[in-house]
């Protein structure tokens, strides 16, 4: 038996495995920390974080149970929604996204960015939920 082909196609395996995880990790790096938390309005809880994001990176295509007001304290980010044009938000300004718009985030500065967030959801719901790419 020769191991010539058996070796190459573990390494092929392993780099496309590599690739993957590689790819996967450019999505979903936004993170969140919860300020602070109100149940209110009847029915809704209203939560304040702060997200943050490495450049480079994108947040992954997802929706919100409720109304996100965000103001950008760091960075440059380009929102994609699904059938709307995309909105290019730099540190200093505000942003509103309906509840339900699936949207993605990616950090296009060279810096880390940072938002301070508000969400108005519908109580015994999550914050976010992934959907696909339109």
């Amino acid at each position: 038996m020769t191991w010539k082909p058996v070796v190459l196609v573990v390494i092929a395996a392993s780099v496309v495995g590599v690739a993957a995880v590689a790819q996967q990790g450019q999505q979903g790096l936004l993170k969140r920390a919860v300020l602070q938390t109100g149940d209110f309005p009847p029915g809704y809880e209203t939560v304040m974080v702060i997200a943050e994001m490495e450049p480079g990176s994108c947040s992954g295509w997802h929706t919100h149970p409720g109304l996100e007001s965000s103001y950008f304290l760091e960075g440059e980010v380009r929102i994609s929604f699904a059938g709307k044009p995309d909105l290019v938000v730099k540190a200093g300004q505000p942003v509103l996204i309906p509840a339900g718009l699936p949207h993605n985030d990616c950090n296009v500065s060279g810096k880390p960015f940072k938002a301070l967030a508000h969400y108005i959801i519908e109580k015994g719901k999550p914050l976010a939920s992934p959907v696909p790419a339109p």
